[in-house]
């Protein structure tokens, strides 16, 4: 059956950046055509209509930088900076996971995922049970790229989380064959070194090393923090960025969470190897850890995605709070021009999608790409009336609630506001459950 949306204004993000009137015809998960559709295009096929019309139609979001495992979380490890929050709050939680609790955190953070429009995401998960979330991505319909993070220095983490480098990578790469590339490449794997102060030098190399020979990518955080900078310098010598580069881990294939902290060398190495800045405004400040230099990084070249980070350092999920803060905490400093809503919200679409590697897939409507699209609403009084540009009425006015209908792969995950792969009733008892229990455990 093909599908086909009507009537809605469209907000293409191809490379002419057009926003026209007009229809998307989906057929077989893909986009195949845009704008004013041929009605022998249908060629006497079955057609589903959707009524688009006072609507907005956009790519669907993409974050780049995302926990599943930590959602369960939220609200519990408030108050502390970075390295506190992780040994004191984040890690005995995320040791206290079971195979069921893993799966739970995971639904709840796609069923907030998907009702705010993002339809794809970056995420790492925890040491264990990573299968959990790849399961319920395939259950729901995410499009998902997923690592298991790997820790294999034990100082400060709970037994839940230890493991060898000889284990930690063996997991890896069996997920990797298991994962990467299935539901027909909506679902992918990536190698998830959490942090080089979680990580052995060993196994930083090993991880560049497979990510060059396999073309998959690496996700890990960097100089988030200054006091996770003071302990990389004294362990390694360098900087934690420059530090990374000297192991091998940096070009497209690599996307870095945070780099709030870079010198200018730093800067360089990120501009020159094209190495992908994952920006999570609301949790580094939430953390107190600083703000990001974005409009400079982007202004050498370095491409820069959007994600919300974790439930418990956020304490969301919601693209459109990031996309608002991020075009605004910098302004302050670089004017009022210095980053546009149209390049924000093009570093919550395609600069998202760049970060994961599937940037000729998703990211934009354009005919040949997969369909992943959300509708919304926006004949609201918070974005009303429409103003002069499409994007400042997006990025500064929209909000998650705007979400109507989302498509995944041509399949409608969200249907009028209805979830259509999950029970959310269910997901919300499930989650409370879980998280008792694991409170109850750690406390």
């Amino acid at each position: 059956m093909d599908l086909l949306l009507e009537g809605g204004t469209i907000v293409t993000m191809d490379p002419e950046r057009r926003v026209i009137s007009g229809d998307v015809h989906v057929r077989d998960g893909a986009i195949v055509g845009v704008g004013e559709i041929d009605p022998k295009a249908f060629c006497g096929r079955t057609i589903r209509r959707l009524d688009c019309s006072g609507r907005i139609v956009i790519p669907g979001l993409v974050q780049s930088h995302i926990h599943l495992c930590q959602t369960l979380f939220r609200g519990h490890a408030d108050g502390l900076e970075l390295l506190d929050w992780l040994r004191q709050r984040v890690w005995p939680l995320e040791g206290a996971h079971t195979f069921e609790s893993m799966k739970a955190s995971a639904r709840l953070g796609i069923a907030e995922l998907v009702r705010g429009g993002t339809t794809a995401c970056l995420d790492m998960a925890t040491v264990r049970h990573t299968d959990a979330i790849f399961e319920a991505a395939v259950e729901t319909g995410l499009r998902l790229t997923c690592g298991k993070a790997m820790m294999d220095v034990s100082r400060g983490s709970p037994a839940g989380l230890r493991e060898s480098t000889k284990a930690s990578l063996e997991e890896s790469d069996a997920l990797l064959e298991r994962w990467h590339e299935k539901e027909g490449g909506r679902i992918r794997y990536a190698y998830a070194p959490r942090f080089v102060l979680s990580c052995t030098e060993t196994l930083l190399r090993e991880v560049a090393d497979r990510c060059r020979e396999q073309g998959v990518t690496i996700h890990t955080h960097a100089s988030e923090n200054q006091s996770e900078l003071e302990a990389v310098r004294e362990r390694s010598g360098m900087d934690n960025v420059a530090y990374l580069d000297h192991l091998g881990i940096s070009g497209p294939n690599v996307a870095l969470a945070h780099c709030v902290w870079l010198t200018a060398h730093e800067q360089r190495l990120l501009a020159d190897a094209h190495t992908n800045l994952l920006h999570c405004p609301s949790s580094n400040l939430k953390l107190g850890s600083g703000i990001a230099k974005v409009p400079e990084l982007l202004g050498m070249g370095v491409p820069v995605s959007l994600g919300a980070d974790g439930a418990p350092c956020n304490n969301n999920l919601d693209m459109w709070i990031e996309m608002r803060l991020a075009s605004l905490i910098h302004l302050p400093r670089v004017g009022p021009t210095g980053l546009t809503a149209e390049k924000v919200f093009e570093m919550a679409t395609l600069g998202g999608a760049r970060a994961m590697g599937i940037e000729d897939r998703v990211g934009s409507i354009e005919a040949g790409k997969r369909a992943d699209i959300v509708v919304l609403d926006l004949d609201v009084p918070h974005a009303s009336p429409p103003g002069e540009s499409i994007y400042g009425r997006l990025v500064y006015s929209a909000r998650s609630s705007d979400v109507e209908t989302v498509m995944i792969d041509g399949d409608l995950v969200l249907d009028r506001r209805i979830l259509t792969s999950l029970d959310l009733e269910q997901v919300l008892a499930d989650a409370k459950e879980h998280s008792r229990r694991i409170v109850e455990q750690v406390s």
